[in-house]
């Protein structure tokens, strides 16, 4: 396996974190949003990723067994809408309810602590193996 290799791993590995972080970003945001576009309140977002096998140009041993990491989907969290009676309330039904978003502001937390962790790991395996490049390239000096 070439560094490159361990570079795209790497690249997808922060980019589907990055990603990650957006939609948690997006869910505390409108944790308090009673209206979209759509109509009714903000739906909690949820992101999922899938194993993609790399390419492998000269290493047929690791074919199959090294894969990066993509984005799947982002599904909507259609359980837990919260009804709160406040007949005041400018989007409050005919019947004085309030629908609100299903977004748990600790889970959030956790998964925003989860996604920052797994980002810094794809960082510094990245930084690893660009040592292991360069100090591979000084042994010919």
């Amino acid at each position: 396996m070439d560094f490159f290799t361990t570079f795209k791993i790497c690249g997808t590995g922060l980019s589907t974190q990055r990603a990650k972080m957006d939609v948690i970003t997006s869910n505390l945001a409108n944790i308090n949003t009673t209206s979209t576009p759509e109509g009714g309140p903000y739906k909690r977002k949820m992101i999922t990723f899938v194993a993609e096998p790399l390419k492998q140009g000269f290493d047929k041993t690791l074919e199959g067994a090294v894969q990066a990491v993509k984005v799947k989907g982002i599904t909507e969290d259609q359980e837990g809408i919260k009804r709160v009676y406040d007949p005041a309330h400018p989007d409050a039904d005919k019947d004085g309810f309030v629908s609100f978003p299903n977004v748990n502001a600790m889970l959030e937390m956790a998964e925003m602590i989860t996604a920052n962790r797994t980002y810094e790991a794809n960082a510094t395996a990245f930084d690893a193996a660009k040592n292991m490049a360069v100090t591979a390239m000084n042994i010919g000096k």
